[in-house]
């Protein structure tokens, strides 16, 4: 037994030497140059030809024209010809602490009840992994579902290099009221958690805002809606939660620390409290008027309508909850197409958490074209748009000099075929590559 221990401890320091010698051997590429395909940059209405990118550290240094650009093969360049390339990609609406909620597993309750944080951090770091290879370079992540401030430590831990993930921007426990926020259904003298900070007031709001932000959100996601019906007359209902005076106290409070506010609304009463009470997003959006889509317009509202997580896990036709899933998709598609038509500010999110990390995130593009964008405006909604969203505009979500090195590469032209945003081949970030699947 002794022996045989001996000789594997032997192997095993025999392969870490290999290792830490490869690494040696490897040069530090201080500047890389990626000679590309086709180039989508984020902002052009229309795909370059392909390009010779300079990045030195985590920024790009300069973009140039292949053909007039003397190619060198060596350790430190990359050959992305075959592909489309693109910035990293932006979803900014996101839950790594979600795993979907699969009732057989317990649904969201089990979350909450019984599984310890150390687990669910755990899985929220796989999630944060799963995302980044998809070639989503950042997200915006709009709350930990009773995680506390779970997402300050992985942003934390993914900007100091002790694991991979995608640049966060993070909101931490998110803002709801008494009967507004799952854990919901037991017994009325027992006390459960609930999956968001629950406030009563202007005080309570503004306080709970101020909270969040010391301890690290960089926005503020309030619950402007809970559940939503439908009711006799065939309409989506969906319950208000905030008034408008107490979303005030926390877009106030937001404001002056300059962050800003995601509101969750899908219609209604809750959403009309959301325009007029200043929220700088709107979430989901389901059913949005006229009227809403013209206060949107005159406030500078962005909207981040989330499609792909509505077409997921219908419950039967002749059930309440069967009727009110298939309203939110009659309603939501719509709403979209007349938002866009108008000139709404418009945002990439999926929701994802809500289904699992392992789907393809990009079949949301899809949807936006399905109801009405150009692959083109739909792929600016999760590049340079979003970047403006998260005050990143040149930063991020563009492929242009003094931009962080965030790159990605498809295989296939997205403006024939959008799906083709679901083929990642190729993930940089900061200028450190997690995927290649063509080296």
């Amino acid at each position: 037994m002794k022996r045989t221990l001996v000789i594997t401890l032997l192997m095993l320091a025999s392969a870490l030497l290999c290792i830490a010698q490869q690494k040696a051997q490897q040069p530090a590429c201080e500047t890389k140059y990626i000679r590309t395909g086709a180039v989508i940059d984020g902002t052009s209405n229309d795909a370059r030809k392909p390009q010779v990118i300079v990045i030195r550290n985590n920024r790009i240094e300069a973009v140039n024209d292949a053909a007039s650009y003397k190619w060198v093969d060596s350790p430190c360049s990359i050959d992305l010809s075959a592909y489309t390339v693109l910035p990293g990609l932006i979803d900014t609406h996101t839950h790594i602490f979600l795993q979907s909620e699969d009732p057989a597993q317990g649904g969201y309750d089990a979350y909450l009840l019984k599984y310890p944080l150390a687990y669910r951090t755990a899985r929220a770091v796989v999630s944060a992994r799963q995302g980044l290879e998809q070639g989503f370079t950042t997200i915006r992540d709009l709350e930990t579902e009773g995680a506390g401030y779970g997402d300050v430590g992985i942003k934390q831990a993914i900007n100091e290099g002790y694991i991979p993930g995608p640049r966060m921007f993070v909101v931490t426990r998110a803002i709801s009221t008494t009967g507004g926020y799952n854990l919901e259904g037991y017994a009325p003298e027992i006390n459960v958690p609930k999956g968001a900070q629950i406030v009563d007031g202007p005080v309570e709001a503004r306080k709970a805002a101020r909270e969040q932000l010391e301890h690290g959100a960089d926005w503020i996601k309030v619950y402007m809606t809970h559940r939503s019906w439908v009711d006799r007359d065939g309409n989506l209902v969906s319950q208000p939660t905030l008034t408008v005076e107490e979303l005030k106290a926390i877009v106030d409070e937001a404001h002056g620390w300059q962050k800003r506010v995601a509101c969750h609304a899908y219609n209604g009463i809750g959403l009309q409290r959301a325009l007029d009470g200043g929220c700088d997003s709107i979430e989901h959006g389901l059913e949005l008027t006229d009227a809403n889509v013209a206060q949107m317009v005159k406030q500078g509202t962005w909207y981040v309508p989330t499609i792909l997580p509505y077409y997921y896990w219908w419950s039967p036709v002749d059930t309440e909850a069967g009727k009110r899933d298939r309203k939110r998709a009659e309603v939501h598609g719509p709403s979209l197409t007349r938002a866009y038509k108008a000139g709404v500010k418009i945002a990439f999110g999926t929701d994802a958490g809500s289904f699992a990390w392992t789907d393809p995130i990009a079949k949301e593009f899809s949807y936006y074209v399905q109801f009405g964008m150009t692959p083109m405006e739909s792929i600016k909604t999760a590049t340079s748009r979003a970047a403006e969203l998260l005050d990143m505009k040149g930063q991020l979500g563009v492929i242009a000099p003094g931009a962080f090195a965030d790159i990605v590469a498809i295989d296939g032209d997205p403006l024939k075929d959008i799906k083709a945003m679901e083929k990642v081949k190729f993930v940089m970030k900061d200028g450190k590559v997690y995927r290649n699947d063509g080296k």
